[in-house]
């Protein structure tokens, strides 16, 4: 009969046998956007930092959820989605942080494009829902969130 430790030093060294042949999914790593994007301080300087030409153009394909009042900014709960084809990353900014970009998904054909997370948000500030599709077409939504008490150093 098979006791806890037993199969937890089998379950380990099939975890090493999998690492090693290349089977195991890598670390999810922020490097696959730029790190200027996440530095940037204005969304004019985020978009060139991501290498995005396109005038962003805002659209009904994209849904931005998220409460009209937030009473605690440290934890302001968003989300993003899209109904237009081809969609390859989405993004959450909030205008008014000391950095834009506030979350970044990267999306295959394989995943619904939608997703939510929560963000820290300083002071009351537009927040965009942006959905850049294959052809680098940029779509938004936005929204006015007023926050009570700040999370961003506040």
């Amino acid at each position: 009969m098979l006791n806890r430790r037993d199969m937890m030093q089998h379950s380990a060294v099939v975890a090493g046998l999998l690492a090693s042949a290349g089977l195991l999914p890598g670390l999810a790593q922020a490097q696959a956007l730029n790190r200027a994007a996440f530095d940037a301080k204005s969304m004019d300087e985020m978009f060139k930092a991501m290498g995005l030409t396109a005038k962003p153009v805002e659209s009904k394909e994209v849904t931005l959820t998220g409460p009209d009042i937030a009473e605690n900014g440290a934890v302001v709960p968003l989300g993003v989605a899209s109904a237009a084809a081809g969609v390859k990353r989405l993004l959450l900014l909030v205008e008014k942080n000391p950095n834009v970009l506030a979350a970044a998904f990267e999306v295959s054909d394989a995943v619904e494009p939608s997703m939510s997370t929560r963000v820290k948000m300083g002071q009351t500030s537009n927040v965009y829902a942006v959905a850049i599709t294959a052809d680098n077409k940029v779509l938004f939504a936005q929204k006015e969130v007023k926050v009570t008490l700040g999370g961003c150093g506040g």
